[in-house]
């Protein structure tokens, strides 16, 4: 199936990001907006407690099987938001390393952000995704 996304990368702005800058998807395409996939195993537990890579690992996880329930795949995602428990620049870099490795080639427009407290008993990391495919 063709994918409904396009991404834009720009030669006027730097080349560090390691993502594209934006993404479009057609007319007529379906929009998959999908609830911030959290580190929970199926028992509702958080996985990988004070682990920041072990927890975006999970919450990547959770993000394909919600993908695959809504009939779309990681390579059908338009854009992100990576949502880290800290203040340390370093744990947010642990986190998106994994999210980004995730994508590979598929580098999906995203934000990274650190805030104070996410909504679980010991939840460090949350991954927000919108997705777009073409329905035959």
């Amino acid at each position: 199936m063709p994918s409904a996304i396009t991404l834009i990368r720009s030669d006027s702005l730097s080349d560090v990001a390691e993502y594209a800058y934006a993404a479009t998807a057609p007319a007529g395409s379906r929009l998959i907006f999908l609830a911030g996939s959290c580190p929970l195993n199926q028992d509702g537990s958080t996985a990988a407690i004070g682990d920041y890579a072990g927890q975006a690992a999970k919450a990547i996880e959770n993000l394909r099987v919600a993908l695959s329930d809504a009939g779309a795949s990681m390579q059908d995602v338009i854009s992100t938001r990576v949502l880290v428990a800290s203040t340390r620049q370093e744990d947010l870099v642990a986190a998106w390393e994994v999210v980004r490795d995730s994508f590979g080639d598929h580098d999906v427009p995203s934000t990274l952000m650190g805030v104070t407290v996410l909504g679980y008993d010991d939840q460090l990391v949350e991954v927000e995704a919108v997705a777009a495919v073409l329905d035959s």
